[in-house]
């Protein structure tokens, strides 16, 4: 099992269901195919920095997954036939990224974060 994080940009004319559920079926997705959902963070609305499909905003979702190498094609392909998804990106992560994400999760500062007295 290899450590990924996915980002995914959905379409902003989703409503609050929609997004959720659709949060909902690729987490599902990651757990029916052997994998593990370590964690999920839907940023929400946010601008995009150039438009894709005349659209200048869009509900950005990032999950850290465990699964299978082979299980990332699977994936890629519903993400492609998703009429809702705009953009998406993987990205392997390798044990100080694990590491980085679990520390940054728990609160405890990292290298790269001040500490305040």
């Amino acid at each position: 099992m290899n450590n990924y994080e996915l980002m995914v940009i959905f379409t902003p004319v989703l409503s609050e269901e929609e997004y959720t559920s659709i949060q909902k079926k690729y987490t599902d997705l990651v757990t029916d195919n052997g994998g593990e959902v370590v964690h999920t963070n839907p940023w929400g609305l946010k601008s995009l920095a150039y438009p894709i499909h005349k659209k200048t905003t869009g509900l950005y979702w990032v999950t850290e997954y465990k699964a299978p190498s082979d299980f990332n094609e699977k994936l890629k392909i519903q993400l492609l036939r998703d009429d809702n998804v705009m953009r998406h990106m993987f990205t392997a992560l390798d044990k100080y990224a694990v590491e980085y994400n679990a520390k940054k999760r728990s609160g405890v500062p990292t290298s790269n974060e001040k500490v305040e007295s």
